[in-house]
């Protein structure tokens, strides 16, 4: 089946949304942008180059988790379900999982970088001609339809690279609540989730000696230049990142360099010299503070899978059928 395509009234809409979003967002105090905006074309290559950095051991631990105990959780998922990923990107991890577990019947993949989604679901199609390939391009933070061909099939979900914890905490419970109602009573959750740890491991994870996750931050500034009329100087910002351990949560920022007028979506914006632009927030969690709030979002915590050193955990979550509000 072939992927379903944004029309042109929703590419309308998207770039609206896009619009709203970054006008509203700069008008703000103090500045931010959502990191969903981070991934076009360009910007979703761009992490999978991170993904491959030695500075950032989020990729290659959860790997590592998910080669070592693919199995287990495997053995988790029921018998014939369709397997939902949030946020599909390169189709590394789920290949290891879809490894273990033949008994899946579908996979689809949800992001909302089309083009890119549609490159990946296509080699996994050549790859595993056995195997239904439905891509959804959606923006998975908001209600979208999963296909047809999956009705009465039980379900679960796969939501890898702990970007649970790109969400502020009630988004995050809104899309685990959000994310129970989609896949329904007696589905299971694969979730990745990074862990509190040394700040000087994680100050150094965001801030790569060859600079490709500044290239990443940079280019969404590149982003609206592009496809807002705006008029950004990329040479005038810079990235900067750090641990905020009060908050548990790794911060992102473009920080002006000099006191500046910006224009975008037909306005103007002021920046004072070191005002910065928030674009993205990275929570770490501990096993029980995730389980917790897993919790209280309709699931019951059933596994969780920690690698060697307490970096990182899988959870593997099942739907109880009472969302809580």
């Amino acid at each position: 089946m072939d992927m379903v395509m944004t029309t042109p009234r929703n590419a309308t809409e998207a770039r609206s949304a896009f619009c709203d979003d970054v006008a509203a967002g700069l008008l703000a105090d103090p500045k931010r942008v959502p990191p969903k905006y981070f991934y076009d074309e360009a910007g979703s290559h761009l992490f999978q180059r991170i993904t491959a950095l030695p500075e950032y051991y989020v990729t290659r631990t959860e790997t590592g988790i998910l080669e070592h105990r693919a199995g287990e959780i495997a053995g988790l998922i029921p018998p014939g379900a369709a397997l939902v990923e949030f946020g599909a990107g390169s189709s590394a991890k789920t290949r290891i999982l879809l490894a273990a577990a033949p008994h899946v019947s579908a996979y689809v993949p949800v992001d909302i970088s089309g083009t890119y989604l549609a490159a990946e679901a296509a080699v996994l199609r050549r790859d595993l001609p056995h195997l239904q390939v439905l891509p959804v391009a959606a923006d998975f933070t908001k209600p979208f339809a999963l296909p047809a061909a999956l009705h009465g099939q039980p379900r679960a979900g796969f939501f890898p690279g702990s970007t649970i914890g790109n969400f502020e905490p009630p988004e995050a419970a809104a899309l685990l609540r959000n994310a129970a109602t989609l896949l329904g009573p007696g589905a299971v959750l694969i979730i990745g989730v990074d862990l509190v740890k040394d700040a000087d491991v994680l100050t150094t994870a965001y801030n790569d000696t060859a600079g490709v996750t500044a290239a990443f931050n940079l280019n969404l500034l590149t982003r609206i230049n592009r496809e807002l009329d705006g008029g950004f100087d990329l040479s005038a910002f810079r990235h900067r990142a750090w641990y905020n351990a009060d908050q548990h949560r790794v911060e992102m920022h473009l920080v002006s360099l000099a006191n500046q007028r910006v224009r975008a979506c037909g306005r103007s914006f002021e920046f004072r010299r070191g005002e910065t632009i928030h674009t993205e927030n990275s929570y770490k969690y501990t096993v029980d503070s995730f389980r917790s709030r897993a919790l209280a979002a309709g699931w019951t915590p059933v596994a969780a899978f920690v690698d060697d050193e307490n970096y990182f955990c899988v959870h593997v979550l099942l739907a109880d059928g009472v969302v809580k509000a």
